[in-house]
């Protein structure tokens, strides 16, 4: 499966924040975020928020390496407590980082943390932290959440590359854990033709693909239901997906690819 385009990428951080803003309307911003219970439903919408004002001045600036957040003009979010201040804020910080991205394009050289060293990581990144943030937000808001098929695919497979990354890296012990023992996932969208996943347990690390097999345990329910959990933002034991086989293992991978 192919990733989406730059512009694609950029259409979506806006569209992502905008869909974000509407949950954030009229909600209590007090309100503690349940997949993130460290924050209120505010200090989620400044992490997002600054995050995007963060890479904007990554890109902005063509910053070769990692840039100080306490220097990102606007980082921390509006002074005081006005919800027509944060909406404001959290349009003109997606607005200005997407301005970069497009004017930039997806080749330029940029710092980042991960394998690649581009614009398009970022793009791609942004549009998915956005996303999966605004899921948290409206579990906390107690709103439905549904995110676009194309979407909800590349958020699987981003972070399937992410975990594979940190397990490359060696650092983290908890991704070391992901391989040995003959084990395999396999997520099964059940709404989009196609949209299946098996992963594979290596004795040296874990290997992914797009494919239909059979798998010591699989993960079935529509795609944006499939994202959820694979994200940890929604519980495997919901009614909304079918565990088939060993849910121990879903479990333990679930638990260690929970970092970031």
């Amino acid at each position: 499966m192919t990733f989406l385009s730059h512009d694609r990428y950029c259409d979506e951080i806006l569209a992502q924040t905008d869909a974000l803003r509407a949950v954030l309307t009229g909600a209590d911003l007090t309100a503690t975020v349940p997949t993130c219970p460290d924050w209120t439903l505010r200090e989620l919408a400044v992490h997002v928020g600054g995050a995007h004002r963060w890479v904007g001045e990554i890109v902005r600036t063509r910053a070769s390496e990692e840039f100080p957040e306490d220097e990102v003009p606007g980082f921390g979010g509006p002074d005081g407590d006005d919800p027509a201040a944060l909406d404001a804020w959290l349009a003109e910080g997606a607005a200005a980082t997407v301005a970069a991205l497009r004017e930039a394009g997806p080749d330029t050289e940029v710092w980042t943390w991960a394998w690649e060293r581009s614009t398009a990581f970022w793009a791609r990144r942004v549009t998915h932290e956005t996303a999966v943030h605004r899921a948290d937000a409206a579990l906390a808001a107690r709103v439905p959440y549904t995110v676009d098929a194309e979407v909800a695919a590349d958020t699987i497979d981003e972070w399937l590359r992410i975990v594979s990354y940190v397990q490359e890296q060696g650092d983290d012990p908890e991704a070391n854990e992901l391989r040995g023992g003959d084990r395999s996932l396999h997520l099964h969208a059940t709404d989009v033709p196609g949209a299946e996943w098996l992963i594979e347990l290596g004795e040296e690390r874990f290997t992914w693909r797009h494919d239909h097999a059979k798998a010591t345990v699989a993960l079935r329910g529509s795609l944006t239901d499939l994202m959820l959990v694979f994200n940890r933002r929604l519980a495997p034991t919901s009614e909304r997906v079918e565990v088939l086989g060993d849910a121990e293992l879903l479990d333990f991978w679930l638990e260690r690819s929970s970092f970031g």
